[in-house]
């Protein structure tokens, strides 16, 4: 679970990270295994110059920056927090109005010994898996299965909990046909309607109304690098400047990072990563995460449904009254 630096791919910024990792990478094998003197002390010396390198660029990553980083393939997803923090996770599939839909994965388990329901995007890790699970973009029986699976929630007095990671919600003629905006309407109308501790986080893109609709909890947390966002950079750029190129300076004028959120009460809290991103680090993000959200789970128990209802209602009524007497 860990990082694997023979087969980290490298984002735009981080070719000095790069060079310096492919001279490692040289020396180890020319070395072939050797524990000479030299050999070891030029590769602890690059070392020391990698991590000085990495804490120099994510010390201060612009918002098109880390949206690269919340995209890069090797970041943890929603399956990898699935496997390693819910025991006897049992998965349930389908909306019982139309099939299944592979995108958004559902089910009940065990969070740090407490019983939940899990929801979250899956974009896969690989070729076939980011065909089957259509990237992350989810149909309207994606949502609709959420819906189903939020109602037994409640029924059964299971805490929720959500893992966003998608770019939107499936924009092809076929969903829409299906009914994709009513079907992501009344998937953010049941967030809200849940008496039910509920805690949402972004763990890579938050992207649109294909985010929110998972998203409307009672306390939203963000990975330090990952996006939340009304509508991709690259999707405003052509809009606003008709050109994609301008993407850089979409993301920062649509604050689309969690430092900016925060600041502009959206999100709650922040859940630092690993240095060099979540993906450099995978299995100490993932347990962080894990002890995180037990945190907020046990802050909400003791309050009754009808204040978890109000306060979360209020939450979003709240926002963008700042300053509003």
């Amino acid at each position: 679970m860990g990082y694997n630096q023979d087969m980290q791919t490298y984002l735009e910024f981080e070719k000095p990270i790069a060079a310096l990792e492919g001279q490692i990478r040289e020396l180890r094998s020319v070395g072939g295994g050797s524990t000479g003197v030299d050999i070891v002390e030029e590769i602890h010396r690059l070392e020391g110059k990698v991590s000085e390198q990495i804490e120099k660029l994510y010390s201060d990553l612009d918002a098109w920056q880390k949206t690269q980083v919340a995209r890069h393939p090797s970041r943890p997803h929603c399956s990898d927090y699935i496997d390693a923090l819910v025991e006897d996770f049992t998965p349930l599939s389908g909306d019982r109005l139309y099939s299944e839909d592979h995108a958004i994965i559902a089910g009940l388990g065990r969070w740090q010994g407490q019983r939940v329901a899990v929801l979250g995007h899956e974009k896969g890790s690989d070729t076939q898996g980011r065909l089957k699970h259509n990237f992350g973009m989810a149909r309207p029986e994606g949502y609709r299965k959420a819906i189903r699976i939020m109602d037994m929630a409640e029924r059964f007095n299971l805490p929720v909990v959500t893992l966003v990671d998608t770019a939107g919600a499936y924009p092809g003629v076929g969903a829409e046909e299906r009914g994709q905006s009513e079907a992501i309407a009344r998937c953010t109308d049941k967030c809200l309607q849940i008496g039910v501790p509920f805690v949402s986080l972004i763990i890579g893109e938050g992207g649109s109304g294909g985010a929110l609709a998972l998203a409307t909890a009672s306390r939203i947390l963000m990975l330090e690098h990952s996006i939340y966002t009304v509508a991709s950079p690259e999707a405003c750029a052509s809009i606003l400047w008709r050109s994609s190129s301008e993407a850089d300076k979409a993301a920062t004028s649509l604050k689309v990072t969690a430092q900016d959120l925060a600041k502009l009460g959206v999100i709650d809290r922040i859940l630092n990563e690993p240095l060099g991103g979540a993906h450099r680090d995978r299995e100490r993000m993932i347990q962080d995460v894990g002890m995180v959200v037990a945190e907020e789970l046990a802050r909400m128990s003791v309050k009754s449904p009808g204040e978890l209802i109000n306060e979360r209602r209020q939450k979003f009524l709240d926002m963008g009254r700042i300053g509003i007497t």
